[in-house]
């Protein structure tokens, strides 16, 4: 099974976008999104298996090489800093990393002025090199979940976090400071892979550029 090509891929909304995108360029993966309970599908008259695996575990799987390819947010790969190949922004679960801190807080802040301050977030690598960038000490809390809680109960002026609409901040008296970055969807390979499997996974990158490039606001 040496010609087989292993992807990577996420459970949630990443998944069904990747189906979709995988279909348009004739891999077919419609099973992925059964009710089953496997981890592992397989399409031997494609040589092709997927595997559904936790977001922030994709980097991992791709760099060591337990799968050729991953779909991936960008925010992951620049928490985790991981050894892999980065050929396509892939244009789909837009999203951006923001700082946010309470409304009241906002009406007299000024940003530039922050010298040391008290930050809570999933993204700790991130958010230690964002402020250092910006000559500002940052003591970091590191948090799995419900990130708007922080500053509502006194754990941390600030927060970093991923915002799409935003709804979820203003309903909890957040607002948005500064954006530190702008996340798509990311397509990753493992780089001996690309050596290894190059026809096919050119292949693979060449269809879906050109996907990309004939439908450019996914």
């Amino acid at each position: 099974m040496n010609d087989w090509i292993t992807i990577a891929i996420p459970k949630g909304r990443i998944l069904e976008e990747s189906v979709e995108m995988f279909g348009n360029i004739g891999i077919d993966c419609r099973e992925l999104l059964s009710d089953s309970r496997k981890l592992i599908f397989e399409n031997s008259e494609q040589r092709m298996r997927y595997m559904i695996v936790r977001a922030t575990d994709v980097p991992t799987y791709v760099e060591y090489g337990s799968a050729d390819l991953g779909i991936v947010g960008k925010d992951t790969l620049m928490e985790q800093c991981k050894d892999v190949y980065e050929p396509l922004d892939l244009k789909f679960g837009y999203c951006r990393m923001m700082v946010a801190e309470p409304a009241d807080l906002a009406k007299a802040d000024d940003p530039s002025c922050w010298s040391h301050i008290r930050v809570a977030t999933k993204y700790p690598h991130v958010t230690e090199k964002y402020f250092a960038a910006k000559g500002v000490q940052v003591e970091i809390i590191k948090l799995y979940g419900s990130i708007e809680l922080a500053p509502l109960v006194g754990l941390s002026d600030r927060i970093v976090d991923l915002v799409s609409t935003g709804e979820t901040m203003r309903q909890n008296g957040l607002v948005e400071v500064e954006t530190i970055a702008e996340i798509t969807t990311r397509l990753i390979v493992n780089r001996a892979s690309l050596k290894t499997k190059n026809d096919r996974i050119s292949h693979i990158i060449q269809a879906l550029e050109r996907l990309l490039q004939s439908h450019p606001a996914r």
